[in-house]
């Protein structure tokens, strides 16, 4: 016969006359169940109940003139199951086979149980008899709830590399009949990771991590009366180099050619999306640089500083590079040639640099005079074949470079006076340009 939730079946038992008492009955008790009269219920105090409570499984409906009482904690009324029996006339309580030492039973029927565990959940049976050997059976079901202990997480590993590895998080202290629940930065699980959790939500896998996956793990466990979360565990994600670009002064997205002003300065940024900070290389017309940084500072732009800079950058943990260039150039105003002594004022017994800003690139020859561009006052020349000629003024202490500019040494008081350059080009353009040097005592 099914017995329905917290009520009772009043069965009539006859036993045998030579039975002086009434006894647990277990599955070898020969007895006829007869009528259906009264019912039993049982209610918990308290309702839901925690471990180390003292519970009372509180007994309601009893009629007449009662014997004995049997109480069990299992499926079926066993001997195995019996927890104890108490006399009602003498006050005897008689421990059973699954008796724990934290069980009592109360002359009214109910049992008590002190300082509970969760192990104590199941199914309490209560069995009485009366002087008319008749017998009624009870029952209740009592889920004892964990307090829960702050749980943990245990990752594989805290840091993955994108797209290559996986991650494992598992719970470090399941708790058999707590819930659980899942947190990603403080809020809901990203759709990748929902779709890896187990069945019991224990564990997490993600197969190929992704970047954007990144962050703090928290595992969450509850039941009724207790709702405890674990430290949030952070996971690192290395990924890259993804989207490098060279920006000019660090947020001005550049194309692929900067113009800038003769004389100023520039600050060339690389950027890539990347973890960890990628290391530098940068290169200017192929030729590596010593800067192990994310920027390049050109302090006075000058002809000397055009063409093409490159940054390199290598990510340590993804082992992936990436690279971008950019050509740097004098802007059309800073083209315009100038003459710019170094130093600007120069004494006797001094060296000086006429400093030429600007040049023609496609320069086929030119030449210094000292004065108005004549051939009297000739200086130096440099011809196509980069083959030097040394003019009329020549005094052996002037030097022509490539770049056009003139050195002159140990200079004296007789040095005073015009300097003159004269450039041609590989289309015959002719340009002359001339400045003032002025030599201190």
């Amino acid at each position: 016969r099914t017995l329905t939730w917290g009520c009772a079946l009043r069965l009539s038992l006859f036993f045998s006359s030579n039975v002086p008492h009434p006894t647990p009955l277990d599955s070898s008790s020969s007895a006829t169940f007869l009528d259906v009269r009264a019912k039993i219920s049982i209610t918990l105090e308290p309702a839901q109940p925690t471990e180390e409570d003292n519970v009372t499984l509180v007994v309601h409906g009893l009629l007449g003139e009662l014997l004995v009482y049997n109480w069990y904690t299992g499926p079926t009324l066993s001997v195995s199951y019996l927890l104890a029996s108490y006399i009602v006339s003498t006050g005897d309580e008689t421990p059973g086979s699954v008796y724990t030492g934290r069980e009592a039973v109360r002359p009214n029927s109910s049992l008590d149980i002190q300082s509970i565990l969760p192990r104590h959940s199941g199914t309490y049976i209560l069995q009485t008899f009366n002087r008319q050997f008749e017998t009624e059976v009870g029952y209740r079901h009592m889920q004892v709830y964990e307090i829960l202990a702050q749980p943990t997480v245990l990752a594989n590993s805290t840091a993955l590399v994108e797209r290559r590895d996986t991650l494992r998080l598992t719970c470090g202290s399941p708790s058999p009949i707590a819930k659980v629940r899942w947190f990603f930065n403080g809020g809901a699980l990203p759709v990748a990771l929902r779709l890896g959790l187990s069945p019991g939500g224990r564990t997490i896998s993600r197969h190929g991590i992704r970047w954007e996956e990144a962050g703090a793990y928290q595992r969450e466990m509850w039941n009724s009366v207790s709702v405890s979360r674990s430290k949030p565990i952070n996971l690192t994600v290395y990924f890259g180099q993804e989207c490098v670009a060279i920006l000019q002064d660090s947020n001005t997205h550049t194309g692929c050619t900067i113009k800038v002003d003769l004389n100023t300065s520039l600050t060339l940024w690389c950027v890539s999306r990347s973890c960890p900070e990628p290391e530098y290389v940068w290169a200017f017309n192929r030729q590596a640089l010593r800067n192990g940084q994310d920027h390049l500072n050109i302090s006075s732009m000058t002809t000397a500083q055009e063409g093409t800079y490159t940054c390199i950058v290598k990510n340590t943990k993804t082992l992936l590079s990436g690279s971008a260039s950019v050509v740097v150039k004098l802007s059309a105003a800073a083209v315009a040639m100038m003459i710019v002594p170094v130093p600007t004022k120069p004494m006797e017994d001094q060296d000086v640099t006429l400093t030429v800003q600007g040049y023609p690139k496609d320069l086929l020859v030119y030449a210094w005079y000292c004065g108005l561009a004549s051939e009297p006052n000739w200086l130096l020349s440099q011809l196509p074949s980069g083959t030097w000629i040394a003019g009329p003024t020549h005094t052996g202490r002037e030097v022509g470079f490539p770049s056009c500019s003139l050195l002159v040494q140990k200079l004296n008081l007789t040095d005073t006076g015009r300097y003159t350059l004269k450039t041609v080009t590989l289309q015959g353009k002719t340009e002359m340009l001339d400045m003032e040097l002025q030599v201190t005592h």
